[in-house]
């Protein structure tokens, strides 16, 4: 079969399916990543969220014996919230990063790469085909970056010239030999705003980032959060954004163009005291279909109170202390007292952080009890 001939087609049935962007690759090694790879894992920058055989992550005939090249799509998503609510001083709101708003894109991609698997199979009766989203083991950025779909930026995020870093990305190995396309030149320039606002400084230099002190992976954590970030969440429920909403290619990209994606208002920024107490019946039902609900609600509701404090709303202390006396959670009990040290300043509170502190029997706990006491004694 003509293999440019067979690219014209799949580019053409990409865009009737609803793909924004398609490019294509050699499924050669990625050598140039493996060094990197094998320098954050050095310097200790992974997320653990990654897959850990950094063999498998560049190595594309690892994963498909006959894999000869790779196509990588591109949707893009939106970034400006219609009718978004305010947030007020008796109902605040959290928010949810941009990549979290409208149905999990894991599904919206995959929908879209099972299409694309479907009308190459009629094509190609005996094709070898892999696709993965995000979770596969190759690294989409990587693949992306090769096949011409947008470059590397500064913040680690693949740059389109038509919109922006706001796009998903999936990736389908083949054993078809597909021509490849040439890799974009990188467009950054000199430009450093994503470097200059990044709130932790997890952005080491241009390209490299240090995953363990990004608030997109720390709002995604289990555990207590380090002191140090606390303050640094701001009203984030998951994920962060202020990497790309500086970005001066971002400036104006705002695409609606999928309806899956279209976000609910209510859910891309909830009122902060509801989550608080949201069943896991509740939660699955309001959050269960978009990305940022795939670590359960633990995690978004110590956000929830991180962000409330952040606002110092006093309105929320007696939902916070009754979590911190009845909540079943150690971090979700331990956040709580916290919260509570940062927002009150009257000696009835600080008498419910000393009863909880006498009847808590986890050391941890404790620990954040104190330090919620000792921000009330030094106001």
């Amino acid at each position: 079969m003509n293999t440019e001939q067979l690219k014209k087609e799949v580019i053409e049935y990409s865009k009737e399916i609803g793909i924004d962007k398609i490019g294509f690759t050699s499924a050669t090694m990625f050598e140039e990543l493996k060094q990197r790879l094998m320098t954050q894992q050095e310097l200790g920058y992974q997320s653990g969220f990654e897959e850990s055989d950094i063999e498998k992550r560049v190595t594309p005939v690892k994963l498909l014996p006959k894999a000869s090249s790779i196509i990588s799509i591109a949707l893009a998503y939106p970034s400006k919230l219609k009718n978004a609510p305010k947030s007020t001083r008796e109902d605040r709101r959290g928010i949810f990063c941009r990549a979290s708003w409208g149905q999990d894109y894991h599904t919206v991609l995959r929908d879209r790469l099972s299409k694309l698997e479907n009308f190459l199979r009629e094509k190609v009766p005996n094709i070898q085909i892999k696709s993965m989203v995000d979770t596969g083991e190759l690294s989409d950025r990587a693949v992306a970056e090769r096949a011409g779909i947008g470059w590397s930026g500064k913040n680690c995020s693949i740059i389109t010239p038509e919109f922006g870093s706001y796009v998903y990305l999936g990736e389908m190995i083949t054993n078809f030999p597909f021509p490849p396309d040439k890799p974009m030149e990188d467009q950054c320039g000199s430009c450093t705003k994503c470097l200059d606002v990044c709130p932790t400084g997890a952005l080491v230099q241009g390209g490299q980032l240090d995953s363990s002190k990004c608030i997109a992976f720390l709002t995604q954590t289990k555990g207590f959060l380090p002191d140090e970030y606390r303050s640094k969440i701001g009203n984030r429920i998951y994920g962060c954004d202020t990497c790309q909403t500086v970005c001066p290619v971002n400036k104006g990209k705002d695409f609606h163009l999928h309806e899956e994606m279209e976000p609910d208002p209510e859910i891309a920024k909830p009122k902060l005291k509801p989550l608080l107490k949201i069943s896991n019946r509740d939660f699955k039902e309001k959050y269960g279909h978009i990305s940022g609900s795939w670590r359960g609600k633990k995690p978004l509701q110590r956000n929830a109170i991180l962000a409330l404090a952040h606002f110092k709303d006093t309105t929320a202390l007696p939902d916070l202390i009754d979590l911190m006396h009845n909540d079943s959670r150690p971090v979700i009990r331990g956040t709580a007292a916290w919260a509570i040290g940062k927002i009150a300043n009257n000696i009835d509170v600080a008498k419910e952080l000393h009863k909880a502190y006498m009847t808590e029997k986890d050391e941890e706990v404790k620990e954040e009890i104190s330090k919620g006491l000792a921000f009330i004694e030094k106001k």
